[in-house]
């Protein structure tokens, strides 16, 4: 399955993966893509992802299909003390030990920090609570849904009626799994010159409140009493994609050479002559107005008489693709971005591409998604364990 030769930059590095549902399993796919050896441990039955969505064969669905490649699965029951002593063998042997629990139900099933710290101290051990396990929410439950309301995310993507709605991706999860995996390697460089491992805990509340509020704390972080939060930008009901005669176009401008190129090139040069126009400050003053001025003229061109315009004058634009669109892409196909692999049992199965590139250590997919419990006695047997049987003394 591999299509690099070159080991990733975490090759050589263990990770134990106890992570279900949809930050966790990202976060960990990221770190094998990026060569680290991931042991994904099971419960009985297997993750819950595996049974959400199309599939060919049971437990095998596409939703776990798409973020489970480059792992190797292992089944142990954990509420038993073969379970447990086998997991902790693992540990002795990791690097990384990542897990989407609670930090209660965590300690009650054995593998709160200090218990896994003291079977490897220089082990990094990693967590993305709902909230700061130091803090009176500690172990309230948090999903993608419960983040973006509290967040306000689902505030600021309110549909026409003004009422909140959530955002049809599961942003939070999935950014937090990204911080996840950031995380996780500052932590690895920081034992690699020091020899000191750690905990790392990535709560999804504060981390989706940085992620919104680098632009919308706004006259906020002037402290002042009466300062309110929100770019103003962002909530003009004519930021959208723009209607064509035939279509939509994506347009935009964010300085004052870019907003001559944009208005020269829509015919509205006389707008920059205009003091609510002339310079960022009073563009941003009125941006609602500017955006439905060019919303207005944008109507009057079909789709590919802009693209032409705006080609020839350097002005920025995108097309509005449907998610169907991608998948006949013409960049993404030339780039190669979807990809078909043969899939031991399920058949051809297209993954999208790992998107970061390194020149000396790029990632690579090794390993197809596993069925559960499918390394289970490689793995077992590597630590001294046969499986369905004691540790052998």
């Amino acid at each position: 399955m591999s299509d690099a030769p070159a080991p990733g930059p975490l090759a050589g590095l263990r990770v134990i993966d106890l992570t279900i549902n949809v930050l966790g399993p990202v976060c960990t796919q990221i770190l094998g893509d990026m060569g680290a050896d991931v042991i994904k441990v099971e419960m009985p039955g297997g993750d819950q992802n595996r049974y959400n969505g199309p599939t060919r064969h049971e437990g095998m669905s596409v939703f776990f299909l798409i973020m489970n490649r480059n792992k190797r699965s292992i089944v142990l029951d954990l509420k038993s003390a073969d379970g447990q002593a086998a997991l902790m063998k693992l540990v002795e042997t990791a690097d990384v030990f990542v897990h989407s629990l609670r930090p209660a139900a965590a300690e009650r099933l054995g593998i709160g920090y200090e218990t896994i710290r003291a079977r490897n101290p220089r082990i990094v051990f990693a967590c993305a609570p709902g909230y700061r396990s130091d803090g009176p929410r500690r172990d309230a439950p948090a999903f993608d849904d419960i983040i973006q309301g509290a967040s306000g995310l689902a505030s600021m993507n309110c549909d026409e009626d003004g009422q909140p709605r959530y955002f049809p991706t599961v942003i939070a999860d999935k950014f937090c799994g990204y911080v996840l995996a950031s995380s996780i390697s500052m932590a690895l460089l920081h034992r690699e010159r020091s020899g000191q491992g750690q905990r790392v805990e990535v709560p999804m509340y504060e981390t989706m409140l940085q992620f919104s509020l680098f632009e919308h704390l706004w006259e906020g972080a002037l402290g002042e009493p009466g300062t309110r939060l929100g770019y103003s930008r962002m909530f003009s009901p004519h930021r959208r994609p723009y209607p064509t005669r035939d279509g939509h176009l994506c347009v935009l401008a964010v300085n004052d050479a870019q907003w001559k190129r944009l208005l020269d090139a829509v015919e509205l040069s006389h707008l920059t002559q205009e003091a609510r126009f002339a310079d960022m400050a009073s563009r941003m003053r009125h941006i609602d107005e500017l955006y439905g001025i060019l919303a207005e003229r944008l109507r009057h061109k079909t789709t590919a008489q802009w693209t032409g315009i705006f080609t020839a004058r350097d002005v920025s634009f995108g097309p509005v693709n449907s998610l169907d669109d991608l998948m006949q892409d013409e960049y993404l196909r030339e780039t190669g971005f979807f990809k078909r692999y043969q899939h031991p049992t399920e058949g051809e199965v297209v993954m999208t591409s790992i998107p970061v590139n390194f020149s000396a250590s790029p990632g690579s997919y090794r390993l197809p998604p596993p069925r559960v419990g499918e390394h289970t006695q490689e793995i077992l047997e590597s630590i001294g364990f046969k499986e369905g049987q004691q540790r052998h003394e």
